[in-house]
């Protein structure tokens, strides 16, 4: 869908006019995909606007920075500030918030050293990312044939905007193929994740998710996901899963800050379980949309909008 233009995006330090946020046509990000960036949502709960683990969010954006030996010249408290501000400024009660840090304008040529590092963060409203009903209903999926990066290739923590090449890759297979989402197996051959989602396995009650060292990004709903899931009592086993596992799963779903919580109804045509979100999935959504949506938050991860 297309970006609905919001007022105002904050550009190193300055609020802009959405228009008028621009970089020049040499910056080194464009050249060879120097960006780091986060993607973040703020909620419009019963209790009032809140963002959801904005400090984890920023936390994960500067050590994706310093694994490319880069730094933010701004402080997490800093970005934390301009974000409430940014978001208070376009009167947006819910949005997805977009940080994106990046090498500028200074010189080309492979080392970045001496380009400049450009904050922004920009907000605007976003629905469903993977259609309307596809929380409720689940979607359908394919493995595609397109594998992540082994891990002394490219640093897959960093939530760096080159890998997202490998990413588009694997959506636009699945979009292509009739599918909603594509299962990128990792460098062996092990289930990695979705082209922007993690992925939870379950089989006789017990959970299953990739290890970080299968080339997966850290995500922040992830690690929300598996806190809620023991607290709910289940079993939650961070391992290596073959492929096939993915065909006789009980349940299968995806999680990410866009996607929230999805359920899998097929891979490759394959019916998981009964073809609809599973029991287990269905509780781990009732707690996480009971803290989004209702403003209960036993874990301290809202940050108020005020």
């Amino acid at each position: 869908m297309p970006l609905l233009k919001t007022e105002k995006i904050w550009m190193n330090g300055k609020f802009v006019n959405w228009d008028d946020a621009k970089i020049h046509i040499l910056s080194h990000v464009i050249h060879y995909g120097t960006s780091w960036f986060e993607g973040i949502r703020c909620y419009n709960t019963k209790k009032g606007s809140a963002v959801f683990r904005l400090r984890e969010h920023l936390k994960r954006l500067y050590d994706s920075l310093k694994i490319y030996r880069a730094e933010i010249p701004y402080t997490i408290d800093e970005l934390t500030q301009a974000i409430l501000e940014l978001i208070k400024i376009n009167k947006l009660k819910a949005c997805y918030i977009r940080p994106i840090v990046f090498r500028g304008y200074y010189e080309l040529g492979i080392n970045p050293a001496n380009c400049p590092i450009d904050v922004a963060i920009a907000v605007w409203e976003w629905g469903e990312y993977l259609g309307k009903d596809a929380i409720k209903n689940g979607i359908d999926v394919c493995v595609s044939s397109w594998r992540r990066p082994a891990p002394d290739t490219l640093p897959m923590m960093a939530k760096v905007g080159a890998n997202y090449m490998n990413s588009q890759l694997v959506k636009m297979e699945a979009l292509a193929n009739g599918y909603t989402e594509g299962i990128a197996l990792d460098y062996n051959g092990f289930v990695g994740e979705g082209s922007g989602e993690n992925i939870f396995i379950i089989k006789d009650k017990i959970i299953y998710t990739p290890l970080i060292s299968n080339g997966i990004l850290p995500g922040i709903t992830r690690l929300s996901v598996i806190q809620i899931a023991r607290e709910l009592g289940y079993e939650v086993k961070e391992t290596l899963i073959p492929r096939e596992m993915l065909y006789i799963a009980d349940e299968i779903f995806l999680t990410g800050t866009a996607t929230e919580i999805t359920p899998v109804r097929s891979v490759d045509k394959i019916k998981i379980g009964f073809g609809a979100p599973g029991e287990i999935t269905k509780n781990i959504q009732n707690v996480f949309f009971d803290i989004v949506e209702n403003g209960s938050d036993p874990y301290g991860w809202l940050t108020w909008v005020e």
